[in-house]
């Protein structure tokens, strides 16, 4: 089966072609994010602009033609209202002029199941962090097949956390990755660390974290930013790998990008026997190739709608996607 998948929940506008869960091609433009962050309404229109482009060059670097799909998927949500209308009626196109399946698809799914499948993973534990959202998930087979959210933050993603630091302090560019960068050779500065049971919370650090600012070295700062939140993060992963017995750990999202998480990770799952896995950077990023992955399983699944139905859903919760 030959699907396409888009992606545009926030500040990427991504298209990818799989074929029988290979990836064939993953073309991507991104807004480019300045001090000001993300406004969404803005974020919308590069996504207008360059929306023919990327499917075009997708096309063309798979090698198929657009008469050849078989489906296609967008993402549905979670994430930016504006951006994911773009992506959703750029795919309600294609399929009523292809005459071909369409069908949504849950944002962080696609980063937990392309993941998945790059590791070699059967059944992990999943921590999924990203700029929207941070969780740690599980597969569940209660009601139906989905991954069950075991602890998540009680306020903001720490890629948003990341994101809005490098911002305060003008990185440049302002990503969570220019943090990573700046922390070499930074020493540690005492912060908060909020963790309950396997929820964490970010909002405190990150204060503390501005009225730092201007009295304390960036480097500094940003080395214990990432020593802080990243242990928090891993007591609470390790607590839901106790408690579920889980052999399997993968990490997931754009944060997972970060090569100090991946190590501190690494180091739990060793201490307790557990293998584990990440996807390569390229799709821990926003992408349209994990789209395009998660929606043919969708579709051989027969889960498909109608494109009168098609609609966006901003808070649409992983918990509430079924996994095929």
């Amino acid at each position: 089966m030959l699907v396409m998948g888009i992606e545009s929940s926030a500040h990427t506008f991504g298209v990818g072609i799989v074929e029988d869960g290979k990836i064939l091609s993953n073309v991507k433009d991104m807004y480019q994010i300045k001090d000001k962050g993300m406004i969404p309404n803005k974020v919308s229109l590069h996504h207008l602009k360059c929306a023919d482009k990327v499917i075009v060059d997708a096309l063309e670097a798979a090698g198929v033609r657009a008469g050849q799909l078989d489906g296609i998927g967008y993402t549905m949500g979670p994430g930016l209202g504006p951006c994911l209308q773009v992506g959703m009626l750029s795919a309600k196109a294609m399929a009523h002029t292809l005459g071909i399946g369409v069908t949504p698809v849950n944002h962080a799914l696609g980063h937990v199941e392309i993941a998945r499948a790059y590791a070699g993973l059967e059944d992990p534990l999943v921590l999924y962090v990203s700029g929207g959202n941070s969780q740690i998930l599980k597969v569940s087979q209660d009601r139906f097949r989905h991954y069950a959210v075991l602890g998540e933050t009680f306020d903001m993603g720490i890629g948003n956390m990341l994101d809005t630091f490098a911002r305060e302090i003008k990185l440049l560019p302002a990503w969570g990755s220019s943090v990573e960068k700046a922390a070499a050779g930074g020493k540690y500065i005492e912060l908060p660390y909020t963790v309950k049971g396997m929820d964490f919370s970010f909002s405190g650090l990150l204060t503390r974290l501005v009225e730092l600012s201007g009295k304390e070295k960036k480097e500094d700062l940003c080395y214990s930013l990432q020593e802080t939140a990243f242990s928090m993060l891993c007591e609470a992963t390790e607590r839901a790998l106790l408690l579920t017995r889980s052999r399997e750990l993968c990490v997931c999202g754009g944060v997972a990008q970060n090569t100090r998480l991946r190590n501190m990770l690494a180091q739990v799952a060793a201490e307790h026997g557990a293998k584990f896995g990440f996807g390569p950077n390229e799709f821990n990023a926003d992408n349209g190739g994990m789209i395009a992955f998660v929606a043919e399983r969708m579709l051989k699944a027969g889960k498909r709608v109608d494109i009168k139905e098609c609609v966006v859903k901003q808070r649409y919760r992983i918990d509430e996607a079924e996994v095929f």
